[in-house]
């Protein structure tokens, strides 16, 4: 499973980094008349049955009430490779539009925006999951070789912490501060936050291993060479938290993406135009009828399949994952 898990991280990953080759339309780009369009149907077979490259016909809209499209099999447009400088896209945009995933409710690419958006929900995770090792290895370690009144300071602000529920918390924090803010403010706010948030759970855990490891024979020898307390504790006992580090780093990937959607989809985290799965949700949930157009709900995949590729890792390694957020 551990490997299973890693293959689709990396998969995730892949695409998102590869978003600019792989999303046919630029993920701000609105097509007036493709509002809600369905995905784009493929075919390699013509009206006569002969085979063919890669086609699809264009949609026409046959309802604009109802957001009904209907295909136009009087015509075909081909698709063709590493034009327009992406992996693939239409022959002549003009003449009809390819949306692999369909539109949203402004006619944007929905897969333009998956894949862009990706960007933006895993750099605000992965860098308050970096946030908040470094700084909860510090404290801990501080706090578990120093011991004294370092260790109470640090512990109970830790403890103060992480008994208050913590996406109330994150969106308390939030709602605190201006609502109107540029996006790169946004995301170093929120990555603020997450890191605020989740650096005692790292803590907690680091305190109690140095607090065992300073007494071990090891510690002692290069305390008994001359080493000073930064190399014994740096060099010496951190390593021996990378374990719980690691199992650390996975669950809180997951809590911050799922807190980064939460922000947005209320309306406190990234706002329209910019692309998160948070935002797309939000835009999901404006929907009449998601019955009607289901492919709205495909960030909610994104989610699932991080989520998922995390609990594989997590199990994989033997050890049960616990949410964040529940702790």
């Amino acid at each position: 499973m551990r490997k299973t898990g890693l293959i689709l991280m990396a998969v995730v990953v892949g695409l998102a980094a590869a978003a600019p080759l792989l999303s046919p339309h630029d993920p701000a780009m609105r097509f007036d008349n493709h509002l809600h369009a369905p995905p784009t149907r493929l075919h390699v077979r013509d009206a006569d049955g002969r085979w063919d490259r890669p086609f699809f016909h264009p949609l026409r809209l046959a309802d604009r009430l109802e957001s009904r499209y209907e295909e136009d099999i009087s015509r075909k447009v081909h698709l063709t490779w590493f034009s327009r400088g992406v992996l693939v896209a239409e022959e002549d945009e003009r003449a009809g539009l390819w949306l692999p995933l369909g539109a949203d409710s402004f006619g944007r690419d929905l897969l333009a925006r998956i894949l862009y958006g990706a960007r933006v929900s895993l750099g605000v995770a992965l860098l308050a999951v970096l946030g908040s090792l470094l700084i909860g290895a510090a404290a801990g370690g501080a706090a578990g070789y120093f011991g004294g009144t370092l260790d109470e300071v640090l512990m109970r602000l830790a403890e103060f912490v992480v008994v208050l529920p913590t996406v109330y918390l994150v969106l308390a924090l939030r709602a605190v501060l201006p609502l109107v803010l540029a996006p790169a403010q946004i995301f170093g706010l929120m990555v603020g936050i997450f890191v605020l948030v989740g650096w005692p759970y790292v803590a907690r855990g680091v305190r109690g291993i140095v607090a065992v490891e300073r007494h071990r024979e090891y510690a002692e020898a290069a305390r008994a060479a001359g080493a000073g307390h930064a190399r014994i504790l740096f060099r010496h006992l951190l390593p021996a938290t990378l374990g719980h580090l690691g199992i650390q780093a996975t669950l809180l990937l997951p809590s911050f993406i799922l807190a980064e959607a939460t922000l947005s989809f209320v309306g406190v985290g990234f706002s329209d135009p910019t692309p998160t799965w948070g935002t797309m949700l939000h835009d999901a949930a404006n929907v009449s009828t998601l019955a009607q157009f289901p492919w709205m709900l495909a960030p909610a995949v994104g989610i699932f399949a991080v989520v998922l590729a995390v609990n594989l890792v997590v199990q994989g390694s033997g050890r049960v994952p616990v949410s964040t957020a529940a702790r």
